[in-house]
């Protein structure tokens, strides 16, 4: 199962981010924008996702991804950490999140990060 320290330390592993507390949580920003957070006493994350893509995830697999209600009309999604297969899992789900939020200059830089899907 993957936890909260296991978050941390998989973002933090990724260029340029740093973890900043917001709305009494941890969250992590690559240049200075966010693209994951640990709410729900860090059981849970959000992460960047287009909502096209957002949806099918959701419908896919209900256990593991959800929308909160307050999110519903931004490009975020929620992932149950108890319910991720490994760390490769988070790594890929978090790393995904990173290249959504990080600056052209940075994926120039980290190619083995890929580009966004959309990018």
């Amino acid at each position: 199962m993957q936890h909260a320290e296991d978050v941390r330390r998989i973002c933090l592993s990724l260029p340029d981010t740093t973890e900043k507390i917001a709305w009494s949580m941890p969250t992590f920003r690559v240049a200075g924008k966010m693209f994951a957070t640990l709410p729900e006493e860090e059981t849970s994350i959000a992460v960047r996702c287009p909502k096209e893509e957002r949806d099918e995830l959701v419908l896919a697999e209900p256990g593991k991804f959800w929308i909160a209600d307050h999110e519903a009309g931004f490009a975020w999604v929620r992932v149950r950490l108890a319910s991720l297969e490994d760390s490769d899992e988070l790594r890929d789900i978090l790393a995904d999140s990173w290249r959504q939020a990080a600056p052209t200059r940075l994926l120039e830089s980290y190619p083995e990060l890929g580009l966004p899907a959309d990018g």
